[in-house]
């Protein structure tokens, strides 16, 4: 292949992924609504769940369908494997397709290029909604590895949401635990979120303090700047006056009719 074939695939690929951005959104959304529906609300009639299912289903087929078009486009397809691999592992592992609303949301606030935020705040919005959506995603999870299992200890969504955010934020009491293997492997990816989103926030601090010890340390400056401009014009003006004044000092002498 060209290196003219690899810009045509590359610009090609670029356009399916502007093109297909929101349209995954809306796909993502439905998926985690007809995932989440039958796990929150295990009464849930026959007939609903099989919409539910179906639903899965057509969006999955989407997600595969998305990812092999790209695949196609790509202009070497290995590396863009490798860059891609977590769009796969989604595909394969069953409890993990719900993350898929987060990648697409938080790429599509990356590739806004009419945002007029900065990136610090972009970073920050961006990190809040994955960091929620990721406790979400994963409280119905392990909710639907544990639900009925011997020996489980997570039963209700409320116990799954709590288990979730006590695990992302790295606290772990470990009043709850998942005790499947689904479970377990649901856990090590909210660990790892845990670990980034925290990573996350820490950066973002650490760039606004900084930002904020720039401006004290400008503003200083400014300052000192300014008084050293001010006394060197007052001394200006002293010295000034002081040659206006001087000359008059003898005529004034010599018009003193007692000397």
């Amino acid at each position: 292949m060209t290196e003219a074939d690899h810009r045509r695939n590359d610009a090609r690929l670029q356009e399916w992924r502007n093109r297909t951005i929101v349209p995954m959104v809306a796909a993502a959304s439905v998926f985690l609504a007809a995932y989440a529906w039958p796990i929150i609300d295990p009464d849930l009639p026959a007939v609903w769940e099989g919409v539910c299912s179906a639903a899965l289903v057509v969006v999955w087929a989407l997600f595969c369908a998305d990812y092999v078009v790209r695949l196609w486009l790509a202009p070497q397809r290995v590396a863009f494997v490798r860059r891609n691999w977590f769009d796969l592992l989604v595909l394969l592992v069953p409890v993990l397709r719900t993350l898929r609303l987060v990648q697409v949301i938080v790429v599509l606030g990356l590739v806004n290029k009419r945002a007029t935020m900065t990136m610090r705040a972009s970073v920050s919005k961006y990190s809040v909604a994955a960091a929620l959506l990721i406790v979400f995603c994963a409280a119905l999870a392990v909710l639907d590895a544990e639900r009925g299992v011997p020996g489980a200890v997570i039963h209700t969504f409320p116990d799954a949401l709590w288990w979730a955010a006590t695990t992302v934020t790295t606290v772990g009491y470990g009043d709850l635990y998942p005790v499947t293997a689904e479970g377990r492997l649901v856990a090590g990816v909210l660990f790892t979120a845990g670990i980034a989103l925290l990573g996350v926030v820490t950066a973002t601090l650490a760039s606004w303090f900084v930002e904020k010890f720039n401006e004290g340390q400008e503003s200083a400056a400014a300052t000192q700047k300014q008084m050293v401009e001010l006394m060197e014009e007052v001394r200006s003006l002293r010295a000034e006056l002081a040659a206006r004044t001087a000359p008059a000092e003898p005529a004034a002498e010599e018009a003193d009719p007692g000397r």
